[in-house]
């Protein structure tokens, strides 16, 4: 199961950076704290994510640590994952040639009564690759230099009421701080355009309707603050736009299900409305638009299973454009299909696939209903030689078109890595 819930993870996110979306699980269950090691050697033919490629052959170090204590009504676990990327085209060029990325997990689940549980999620991550920053649909498809900081904490708290009715009450913070300061209303930094503060409480009511179907209907507000007091556009009348000009609140209407085909086919869907209104930007109005959340997941041997789901909700963007109106670039509204196939062509040897496809349609300003596309593929094949130590080589490819300008870009990288774990 620990294995399945980290492909689900990695697809939600899409490829993450440099090869390290194909790490293997290397938990062993029978001891609280495991340590694992990454050692791979890589070619990345666009680092800079630019029109224009910029090439290199590189290094990738990547060690881990976790802990996990259960108790008999609580679960306690922590893991840190550190990687260092060196990069030879760089120091031949005279550049810094290291990228460092950190990555803290914190979980806690407690069960009060055998009808009463809750549980706590934290991961602040410290990056430059857009899927380790911003998983699911990415507002910055092209990599971004130095220390770019997101946290997301996640309460929630279920309540069984009766054998046919439960409660789900979820709370999710998400915090970004981008270190690219200093813009100007011409030429805005991504602290000005991005930095920012989401907080979302979902209300869910769940029927269970039979013992492998489970019906809900529910409601989520969210709101956005944006957090820089830099500029970020040119304003009618000689003044300036600003990041909390993009402040807004929304309102989420859905209905739901969840049902066990067989034991080992499982689907699961969320689908409705959301209304989103501008409020920092009086010419902005208000919008409403459709919201899904939805996904298969079948285990057909094992060690070897899919998933496929499709996501459709707005979210913040990088594009700024003002039109002749004065009206700016607020957000933008963006569907995601993901997929993932894991196969275990022997007992050692696990093929996996992983990939994303998200389109976006900008909302108000110069790209008003101008669209973005991102195209997401992992390949891997891994070789365990035995429970400690195990090889894998991949392929990662990235294709991403905007009517933002000079934005598009192509991204090839190979990657050959041994991991050990203990």
């Amino acid at each position: 199961m620990k294995k399945l819930f980290v492909s689900v993870g990695l697809v939600a996110t899409g490829v993450a950076s440099v090869h390290a979306a194909f790490a293997p699980d290397s938990t062993d269950n029978s001891k609280i704290w495991s340590i694992s090691g990454t050692l791979r050697g890589f070619y990345d033919d666009n680092y800079l994510t630019t029109p224009t490629k910029h090439g290199s052959a590189g290094l990738e170090a990547s060690p881990s640590f976790s802990l996990n204590v259960p108790l008999q009504q609580t679960e306690i676990g922590v893991r840190y994952t550190y990687g260092l990327y060196y990069y030879q085209q760089r120091e031949n060029n005279g550049q810094d040639p290291v990228d460092q990325t950190h990555q803290f997990d914190l979980w806690l689940d407690h069960a009060f009564t055998p009808r009463w549980d809750t549980r706590f999620e934290d991961t602040v991550v410290d990056a430059q690759e857009p899927a380790l920053l911003t998983p699911g649909a990415s507002p910055v498809a092209q990599r971004v230099s130095g220390d770019n900081v997101a946290n997301t904490g996640t309460f929630v708290v279920k309540t069984e009421w009766t054998r046919l009715f439960s409660t789900e009450v979820t709370y999710v913070n998400t915090f970004y701080s981008y270190q690219n300061h200093n813009g100007t209303a011409l030429d805005p930094s991504l602290s000005g355009l991005l930095d920012r503060d989401e907080n979302t409480i979902a209300f869910d009511l769940q029927w269970h309707v039979a013992p492998e179907t489970t019906a809900l209907v529910g409601y989520q507000y969210g709101q956005v603050v944006y957090l820089s007091s830099e500029p970020i556009a040119p304003a009618p009348g000689g003044g300036v736009f600003k990041g909390s000009s993009r402040d807004n609140r929304s309102h989420y209407f859905y209905v739901g299900a969840q049902h066990q085909f067989l034991d080992n086919l499982t689907a699961s869907a969320k689908v409705g409305a959301e209304y989103t209104s501008y409020y920092a930007d009086t010419s902005a109005g208000s919008e409403w638009s459709p919201y899904a959340d939805a996904s298969l997941i079948y285990t057909y041997a094992a060690g070897s299973y899919m998933q496929l789901g499709v996501t459709q909700s707005r979210n913040a963007t990088d594009a700024v454009g003002v039109n002749s109106n004065g009206q700016i670039t607020q957000d933008q509204e963006s569907t995601v299909v993901y997929g993932s196939v894991n196969h275990a062509i022997t007992p050692n040897l696990t093929a996996s696939a992983v990939g994303k496809f998200q389109y976006s349609t900008y909302n108000g300003g110069q790209l008003n209903d101008e669209n973005a596309k991102f195209y997401n593929l992992g390949l891997d094949l891994s070789y365990a030689f035995n429970r400690n130590l195990s090889a894998d080589v991949g392929y990662n490819f990235d294709w991403y078109t905007t009517a933002a300008p000079g934005q598009d870009y192509t991204r090839n990288r190979v990657y050959l890595g041994v991991t050990a774990s203990y």
